[in-house]
């Protein structure tokens, strides 16, 4: 374990996609930089930050545009008081793991990641649980058993304490088989992104790539206008792939020499629900040849890894929530 989550599995396409929910929640004791918050939580879907909170903001904060939509609407209470309930949820105070290791001063981190993942072609659904301290495993909860577990002796008494409160068990059972996959697919249905769209070229000679990347759905339309007129002659269209983020991208190739779109005028058209972008096909518009657009038919299936810091990180673990605080 350790502080920075991260996704990391590669299979090849055709694959299903493993969407992830995750919550990683951080508590710092004995710190001194003016500004810097004891308490905060990042919110990630699929491996891209959608909220923040802090102890010194004390509210949630959408880190999307579509997040921000979402945010005026009256399921964002129900949403808040969801994260907020979930968050207290054996939460443990860190001076009670200060005592159990026989600590009273200085610059401790307690961390707890939880969540769940989905795959959206067999329906099959995992949550996770874990709690750390200091860089190392403190507790988790085997979801399996669903009971909870600890590495280190410090954790025995908080490990028999919580698998006695079955009560709260069966809530914590209730929210990861079934309230937090909920939550995941209604953010799923709910993010929008816009495409980015460029036009690019191997060299002088070579076909153009009308490449079109990071947009949410996956339905996109990339067609070819020559003259104003539809073009469907001499291109090839790629298929959708998947970004490590989530988002999805495409090509089409236009196959013409350049004396030819040099000529004529050449639109790359690309329609998203997001909106409609066109792309006139000249030479300044062309980037980079340097540019390796990869076309691999690779995606990535979310395998959630918490990564705690190391009593050597302070300043990594500082720098990263400064800069989740400031954006």
């Amino acid at each position: 374990m350790a502080l920075y989550v991260v996704f990391n599995c590669v299979c090849l396409v055709v694959c299903s996609e493993r969407h992830t929910f995750i919550t990683l929640y951080t508590e710092i004791n004995g710190q001194t930089v003016a500004g810097f918050p004891d308490i905060s939580a990042v919110t990630t879907l699929d491996g891209q930050q959608i909220d923040y909170y802090d102890s010194e903001i004390k509210k949630l904060i959408p880190k999307q545009d579509w997040m921000k939509e979402f945010a005026s609407e009256d399921r964002f209470k129900e949403y808040t008081e969801f994260r907020e309930r979930v968050q207290q949820t054996n939460k443990i105070n860190i001076r009670f793991i200060m005592e159990r290791f026989n600590q009273s001063h200085g610059v401790h981190v307690y961390q707890r990641m939880y969540g769940c993942d989905w795959d959206d072609e067999t329906g099959e659904s995992r949550g996770f649980d874990q709690h750390g301290y200091d860089g190392q495993d403190f507790i988790f909860l085997d979801m399996k058993e669903f009971r909870y577990v600890t590495p280190v002796l410090q954790g025995i008494i908080t490990m028999q304490k919580w698998n006695n409160d079955r009560e709260q068990l069966e809530l914590l059972k209730q929210y990861y088989e079934y309230e937090c996959v909920e939550w995941l697919k209604y953010f799923l249905t709910s993010r929008k992104a816009a495409a980015v769209v460029s036009l690019l070229q191997w060299s002088s000679s070579s076909p153009v790539v009308c490449h079109a990347t990071g947009f949410y759905p996956s339905a996109v339309t990339i067609t070819w206008l020559k003259n104003g007129e539809d073009h469907d002659e001499d291109m090839d269209l790629g298929e959708i792939l998947p970004n490590e983020d989530g988002t999805f991208q495409k090509t089409s190739i236009l196959n013409v020499p350049p004396d030819d779109w040099k000529k004529h005028q050449y639109v790359c058209v690309v329609e998203h629900e997001t909106g409609t972008i066109r792309k006139i096909l000249t030479e300044d518009e062309i980037k980079s040849n340097n540019i390796i657009l990869s076309l691999s038919a690779v995606c990535v299936r979310s395998s959630p890894h918490m990564t705690l810091y190391t009593a050597r990180k302070h300043s990594e673990l500082f720098s990263f929530v400064l800069q989740m605080h400031q954006s």
